[in-house]
């Protein structure tokens, strides 16, 4: 096992058994219901965000979902935080780009930081879904869908 692989899977574990953010938010301007029908993975993405500055202070979501699933939104809720809502929006497009096989964080410039750790989860298609989940539901909750959003 490649010492990436081992990281990527002890990070995997570790955010999906200790989940961070994993609350609901009272306090929430924005927020936004997401599933994968397909493997049954549900969240909800609650965001705070100063309107002043268009920086949000806060991230949560619940819902339950896969080790994948869990770890991602876990892992957005911690990176998104103090962001302004343009960097959110250009980091949830190298992320999407990343995880499609798009985008090589490793020789392109980016905004991922430590979210790089899924960049092979493009060798199994089945299971983007899973790891974008939390994106799609974090900008369906910026854009203010009602409706939520979903994979399919």
């Amino acid at each position: 096992m490649s010492y990436d692989n081992e990281l990527y899977q002890q990070v995997i574990l570790d955010h999906n058994r200790n989940p961070r953010n994993f609350h609901a938010m009272d306090n929430a301007t924005h927020q936004c219901h997401g599933v994968n029908p397909l493997c049954g993975d549900d969240i909800t993405i609650y965001v705070d965000v100063d309107e002043a500055s268009q920086t949000i202070r806060e991230v949560s979501f619940t819902g339950s979902g896969c080790a994948i699933s869990k770890a991602s939104t876990s892992l957005m809720t911690t990176f998104l935080k103090g962001k302004s809502l343009d960097e959110a929006r250009v980091v949830f497009s190298e992320f999407h780009r990343m995880i499609l096989g798009e985008f090589d964080p490793t020789i392109e410039a980016n905004h991922l930081g430590k979210l790089k750790l899924f960049v092979g989860i493009r060798e199994y298609p089945s299971r983007t879904k899973c790891a974008s989940l939390a994106w799609h539901t974090f900008i369906g909750a910026l854009d203010r869908k009602t409706e939520g959003v979903s994979t399919e």
